[in-house]
């Protein structure tokens, strides 16, 4: 054997003894995983025990006839609870459960804070009944007894509140109308939910009809009302006529 190629040789076990074997290379990852593993439920434990992450303040946003208490009444977390044992959407749903509240979202603001964001129903009909004046809002629903904001329209209807077909339907009218003939609605009657009328302040009659093709009655609606009479009759609105 020459000189040369027992160097080789010796170079190439030299190489060979440094090379780590596959199984301590997968010991070795498998320790290593571990301790990350091990790491991460640590700080998660920190994190869901710690006082250091625990609610101290309750921000509520979006107030209005609702009162803060009654948003802490129902939202039911108490101060000292750590953030990630919050359950967000749970106490969102309670909060929701507030007749007036439309909308309502719970945020963990770290490091120690809850925020709350409520957003309140909005009369855009009222009705009256022997407990007194009922409030209606976009969808339809009845959410309150007590007098309405100014200039609300009052509703006409043999069974209005919540899940009335013909109070859906009114709102719906209501809100198809341009701006400048909302304004001039004193009372929307809903005779049924294909049967709707609107009273204006003035005392003249826009007959509806059903919500269908709103639109277009809409666009018809705003010209019309420039013409003398006291009924607008809209429901085919192709064929509008004045009286």
């Amino acid at each position: 054997m020459t000189p040369t190629s027992t160097r080789t040789r010796d170079r190439r076990d030299r190489n060979t003894a440094r090379r780590p074997s596959g199984r301590s290379v997968r010991v070795r990852t498998v320790f290593l995983g571990a301790a990350v593993v091990a790491t991460l439920l640590a700080a998660i434990a920190v994190a869901w025990f710690s006082p250091l992450l625990s609610v101290r303040t309750i921000a509520v946003d979006g107030l209005g006839a609702v009162t803060r208490e009654e948003v802490l009444d129902v939202l039911a977390v108490s101060e000292g609870t750590p953030l990630l044992q919050v359950d967000t959407a749970a106490a969102a749903q309670r909060v929701a459960t507030l007749p007036r509240a439309v909308s309502v979202r719970v945020q963990r603001e770290y490091p120690s804070s809850l925020r709350v964001t409520v957003t309140e129903r909005v009369a855009v009909l009222y009705f009256e009944a022997t407990d007194g004046t009922h409030s209606v809002d976009v969808e339809g629903v009845d959410f309150a007894v007590e007098p309405p904001p100014l200039l609300t329209p009052r509703l006409v209807t043999a069974t209005p509140g919540t899940g009335d077909p013909a109070t859906v339907a009114a709102v719906q009218v209501l809100e198809a109308l341009p701006p400048e003939v909302r304004v001039q609605v004193e009372a929307v009657e809903a005779r049924s939910d294909t049967d709707i009328s609107l009273v204006l302040v003035d005392g003249r009659v826009v007959v509806w009809g059903s919500v269908e093709r709103s639109e277009r009655k809409a666009a018809v609606i705003l010209p019309l009302l420039t013409q003398p009479g006291q009924q607008f009759d809209v429901a085919s609105p192709d064929l509008p006529t004045v009286r």
